[in-house]
Formats: structure tokens, sequence, C-alpha cells
């Protein structure tokens, strides 16, 4: 498992990443907003080898706020994955980060799962 925080707020984000059953799960906890974007980023696409992953799951039930920024992450992430076949989905994002992605559409691009499980599952 591989963390990274960002150096100068480390209290109010953090990403953790981990592979299960050949899917790259990024665990994010904190706010997602534009000081945090480069390394949210990373954390989705940069596999340890040269090749980005193909399969990602991206657990948001520990953010507590996400502005455009996040959004803007998440739609590039979409469309890096998707030009290779794989995916990404979206877990557990709390009522108030999933009305920011149900209110700009992003849950019709990407599945929005209530649980880690169920976005591993299906």
């Amino acid at each position: 498992m591989s963390d990274i925080e960002q150096a100068d707020r480390p209290d109010r984000f953090s990403v953790e990443h981990r592979v299960v059953g050949g899917v790259r799960v990024v665990t994010v906890r904190g706010e997602i907003d534009h000081d945090v974007k480069s390394v949210l980023g990373d954390a989705l696409l940069r596999a340890d080898g040269a090749t980005p992953p193909s399969r990602i799951v991206v657990d948001l039930s520990g953010v507590t706020f996400m502005d455009s920024s996040g959004i803007n992450v998440f739609v590039a992430a979409h469309q890096a994955v998707s030009a290779g076949e794989g995916w990404l989905r979206i877990a557990a994002a709390q009522d108030p980060v999933l009305q920011v992605l149900r209110l700009v559409g992003i849950d019709t691009l990407i599945p929005c799962h209530p649980t880690l499980e169920q976005a591993l599952g299906t």
C-alpha cells in the first residue's frame, strides 16, 4: 500500500492506494479542492510501473468536501482509462459530495456505488 499526503495540509487531505483483485483502489480522505488536484490525479493514474491502471475504484467515504477541481480530475481519469478500454468507478460518497456529483452529471458518466464492495463487485 502506498500513502500520499499533501505536505502542507496533512490534516485536511490524504490519499492511499492499493490493488484489490487487479483493481486499483484509491481511498481519499478530507477535502478535494484546487490545492490537491495534482496529488489526486497522480494517485488515480500513476501506477508503480509505466502503464497507468486500467480499472480504478475511488473510495470517497472519507471526503467531506469537493469542488469543481475534483470533478475535473475524475473526468480526466475517466477519459484516460476509457481510452484503454478500462473503467473508473466511484464508491461510498457522502451525501454532500454525492450531491455535487449528481448536480454536474458525473454520475451519468462515471458509475457511483453506495459501497466499496459494490463498486468492486460489479
